[in-house]
């Protein structure tokens, strides 16, 4: 994913969780504002006495209470709404005040801390129409229909609660998920740095030293030196060119970043070859069959291996093999001979060549291993690709 494009999905993901907060902290403040409808409307529709206007009031500020006020607990305004509810019941007047305990069979349903506690609270609730039925006499309350009418907001607010926890669970993946796309195009533009900028400069730095070693003896070996340091940097910075382009195709319509492929190797060795190292490429099977995905990552693993041996092993002989087959491509770069040694501090620097090959090689699903051998140093991946129709395979050695 590209970097811009990461930066919108996050920004996406905050805004869309901030909606969903938004949106739950309104649900909460009409629950007052409900209450208060409902003890208005029933005293409205059955007046009755000053103490029961009273009672009436109570709810109300109970609910009011709960929704202002931080970390109440639910269980303590279930008593403060049920009990003045159930009261004001007794003369048979102000039954429209028994919708408080819908209103919190919903609040009970919905912000509860757990399902356990939703459940008591929702029995409770559903109890009291069976109290006012007790406390009354004659009874004159459809027990019935009020306990349907206390328990189908409870569902409705479970409902709520549910999609609330899946919303978090949503967004916490969300979040995961760009964090997680954000370390994978971190990783990938540290790659294709260490790929451009660090192999140009080792072969820079290679050939300016070879150039000042010989500068007085021998100029005309110091100039080639300099002119192979001077191609290098050429070909780098068209790397980058490349690179750069690819990373800006997302921004600006019309750039054409062609990818590296496997048909460059055999340029790559020649570049090697160039340099001064002791290259050969070993080749079976035709370049243009691998995906582009997959020749991306093969050309990266080739030319980390060359650089490799440029730096390590100059003056060893590095053969580079190269073969398509069964669906399958397999690239074996072994180095025989001499190797230098390591500076001070060097050998226990991070091997980010290392690092980028096998990741590289994991990200198409291939296989991947280096290691010393027993004359050298070996490097191995075998990367699996969609076989394509072609010409027959054939054996070419370039030397």
């Amino acid at each position: 994913m590209p970097k811009t494009e990461v930066g919108r999905y996050g920004r996406w993901v905050a805004r869309e969780s901030g909606q969903a907060w938004s949106q739950a902290d309104e649900m909460r403040r009409l629950v007052p504002i409900v209450a208060l409808t409902v003890a208005i409307i029933a005293v409205v529709a059955d007046p009755s006495s000053a103490a029961d206007l009273m009672l009436a009031a109570v709810p109300v500020a109970a609910l009011a209470v709960w929704t202002y006020v931080p970390n109440v607990p639910l269980a303590a305004v279930s008593v403060a709404v049920i009990v003045p509810v159930v009261v004001a019941q007794r003369s048979g007047q102000l039954e429209p005040l028994l919708f408080e305990a819908s209103l919190l069979a919903f609040v009970a349903g919905r912000w509860s801390r757990s399902g356990v506690s939703a459940a008591a609270l929702g029995l409770v609730v559903a109890a009291s129409p069976v109290a006012v039925s007790l406390i009354q006499d004659p009874s004159e309350i459809s027990t019935g229909i009020w306990i349907l009418g206390i328990a189908l907001p409870w569902v409705i607010g479970r409902a709520a609660a549910r999609q609330g926890q899946l919303a978090a669970q949503l967004d916490a993946t969300r979040r995961e998920l760009a964090q997680q796309a954000l370390l994978a195009e971190r990783r990938r533009v540290a790659r294709d740095v260490h790929d451009l900028v660090g192999h140009g400069l080792a072969a820079v730095m290679i050939q300016v030293t070879s150039a000042r070693h010989v500068l007085r003896r021998d100029p005309a070996a110091a100039e080639e030196a300099l002119l192979s340091a001077e191609g290098v940097g050429r070909r780098s910075m068209q790397e980058l060119r490349r690179t750069v382009a690819l990373l800006r195709n997302d921004d600006e319509a019309g750039v054409a970043a062609p990818l590296p492929s496997a048909r460059e190797i055999p340029a790559l060795v020649d570049h090697a070859r160039a340099g001064g190292l002791a290259a050969e490429l070993r080749m079976r099977g035709d370049l243009s069959r691998i995906p582009p995905s997959v020749g991306v990552a093969v050309y990266r693993i080739a030319q980390e291996a060359l650089a490799n041996a440029v730096r390590h092993a100059p003056q060893a002989r590095t053969v580079l093999g190269l073969e398509l087959a069964d669906g399958r491509v397999s690239l074996v770069a072994e180095t025989t001979g001499p190797a230098t040694s390591a500076p001070a501090g060097e050998p226990d620097r991070p091997r980010y060549g290392l690092i980028g090959m096998r990741e590289r090689a994991a990200a198409v699903g291939g296989d991947f291993a280096a290691g010393p051998t027993p004359d050298g140093w070996r490097v191995s991946c075998c990367l699996p690709f969609e076989a394509t129709d072609g010409a027959p395979d054939g054996e070419r050695q370039n030397r």
